[in-house]
């Protein structure tokens, strides 16, 4: 938690300072403005964001999730609600418009968070557990949890800046650009929470079969993890190509026809990027059981910076794709991502038992 906070204080900081460098980066003057006022809107909620990752890892690496289901469930419909009001100024409340979204989100963050700690410290297994007293901490866990954190922390801020590179070269193309990159780029996030649920759960049972001595075990997780990844991929991916218009009527004003035409391409290239994307992610969690996690990070500045972004630009650019190629360069990227990702699991896996069957004899 004291981490966490500490973390939370300077991302708060740089989300605000972010919002004012943007006009310099090539971007629309009207956006930049809403933009500005939804990061400080948002800086806030960071704090008890970071409090409810702090808490929900701890449950899940109990294993013992459950109120965490019910929790992110209400938080969804709370956060619809929120921004519905906030938003279009109902109820006699000013009309916020974009901030409105930036306020929702900030208190349904601290909503969750005090609803999980309730949750938690009524559970009498968690209870003697959990506390927020910082001068308690263990300086010798402390190092341990930044040692394994920070490449973790650096590792999701390669994704989210690679990410965010793409949609300031997307802005570049104009506003209708953005807005159909924006909302593609939403439906993605959606459905990689998939990948992020397989994600920890084959990187807490790899660490638990692995100290169990069953390397076999461990290999066949990765083997389960991407084929429930890839069946769900399979079915969002077939929803995306048969009914696209309906997929992004909740994200897209109808009354537009370029925006819903872009991002109807994007959505064919999303249908099989997300593959790669599960798989990448996959791919950290699984190396994550393994306690490796700088490896993770040195993978995604390959996969994201030398190989994504380039081709995200030479395609975009060079080869006149505009925003199509800015795709195709992400799913460049997250493939070569998974690929290497993949190999290095299965071969610090085999590296493993290698070495305990040499050591087995003596």
């Amino acid at each position: 938690m004291a981490v966490a906070t500490l973390a939370g204080a300077v991302g708060a900081v740089l989300m605000i300072l972010i919002g004012q460098v943007l006009v310099r980066l090539g971007q629309d003057a009207a956006v930049v403005e809403l933009t500005q006022t939804m990061l400080l809107a948002l800086a806030p909620g960071l704090l008890p964001c970071l409090w409810f990752q702090a808490v929900r890892q701890f449950t899940v690496g109990m294993r013992r999730p459950q109120a965490l289901l019910q929790i992110t469930i209400a938080s969804i419909v709370v956060n619809a609600g929120l921004n519905w009001i906030l938003i279009h100024g109902t109820w006699g409340l000013p009309r916020l418009g974009l901030t409105g979204i930036g306020v929702a989100t900030s208190t349904v963050h601290l909503l969750s968070f005090v609803a999980l700690y309730v949750s938690a410290k009524r559970d009498g297994e968690l209870a003697p557990l959990l506390t927020l007293n910082a001068a308690k901490a263990d300086p010798a866990t402390v190092r341990r949890l930044v040692g394994l954190g920070v490449p973790i922390a650096a590792t999701y801020g390669s994704e989210a800046g690679f990410f965010s590179v793409t949609a300031l070269m997307a802005g570049a193309f104009g506003p209708a650009a953005l807005a159909a990159h924006t909302a593609v780029n939403q439906l993605v996030y959606i459905v990689f929470q998939v990948a992020v649920g397989l994600s920890h759960a084959a990187s807490i049972h790899v660490s638990r079969e692995l100290a169990l001595g069953r390397t076999d075990n461990a290999r066949r997780i990765k083997n389960t993890a991407l084929a429930c990844a890839a069946a769900v991929m399979a079915v969002v991916g077939a929803v995306y190509l048969t009914v696209p218009r309906l997929v992004l009527r909740p994200f897209l004003d109808s009354g537009s026809d370029q925006a819903p035409a872009i991002a109807t391409q994007l959505l064919v290239v999303t249908a099989f990027l997300q593959f790669f994307d599960c798989a990448q992610n996959i791919g950290v969690g699984l190396l994550r059981g393994l306690d490796d996690t700088k490896s993770g990070f040195r993978i995604t500045l390959i996969g994201y910076w030398a190989v994504g972004l380039p081709a995200a630009w030479l395609l975009a650019h060079p080869l006149g794709l505009d925003t199509l190629g800015i795709w195709l360069g992400l799913l460049t990227g997250l493939a070569t991502t998974a690929a290497l990702l993949l190999r290095r699991y299965s071969s610090s896996l085999a590296a493993r038992t290698g070495t305990r069957s040499a050591v087995a004899p003596a």
